[in-house]
């Protein structure tokens, strides 16, 4: 079996998200810990809601961006479309253009239109010529008839990664384990992308040198 070379410097994946009552933030922090599982990618967990020059230099020396929001509404939250707005002038200037993306979000509703959230992420990274990378898991739960609420994906999403924190519990008790395991997924899933990116740009590179 083949062994991936570790980088000398770890691969930043950010994870750029807002959380208005502390349970999309315990989903990122299940993202940033899928990412870290992988050896040579770093996760950079940065909260929206401050536009400072650190964060945008964060998102600029990034390979992959991962996106969360919670779901309002239908649609991401306020203070996330502000940094989606926010970031015209490096969409202007093709600044994320070729990187990776990823989604995540969290309502209190099952459904909640959590895909319109999704999908509002998917086409902010559109517009920024980056590479959307889906949940890549079957739906879990109610799919089969043997599944349980304990499945990895059990809100069924393919977008990105969906989580549920009913209205009346704590960051400290929701999203739900499997919700997390989820999200831990993603991030996994996305940092091992991020690398083979990286490494083939390298390798890329060599090639052309000696050809």
């Amino acid at each position: 079996m083949s062994v991936v070379p570790i980088p000398a410097v770890p691969i930043s994946v950010v994870i750029a998200h807002h959380s208005g009552y502390g349970h999309t933030a315990r989903q990122a922090a299940a993202v940033a810990a899928g990412v870290d599982s992988v050896p040579g990618v770093r996760a950079d967990t940065r909260d929206v809601t401050t536009l400072d020059a650190g964060l945008w230099a964060a998102l600029d020396s990034a390979e992959a961006v991962i996106f969360g929001s919670p779901t309002y509404m239908g649609s991401t939250s306020a203070v996330f479309q502000q940094f989606a707005e926010a970031s015209a002038p490096v969409w202007a200037e093709r600044g994320w253009q070729g990187k990776l993306a990823a989604g995540f979000t969290n309502s209190a509703g099952v459904n909640g239109n959590k895909d319109n959230a999704l999908l509002s992420m998917a086409v902010l990274a559109a517009q920024h010529g980056m590479n959307w990378i889906p949940l890549g898991l079957l739906p879990g739960w109610i799919y089969t008839s043997s599944g349980g609420p304990e499945d990895l994906n059990r809100m069924g999403g393919f977008v990105g990664a969906m989580a549920q924190s009913s209205s009346d519990l704590s960051a400290e008790q929701a999203p739900s384990e499997s919700d997390l395991r989820t999200a831990h997924h993603l991030g996994q899933r996305v940092a091992r992308t991020a690398l083979q990116f990286a490494l083939g740009r390298e390798a890329a590179a060599r090639l052309a040198v000696t050809a």
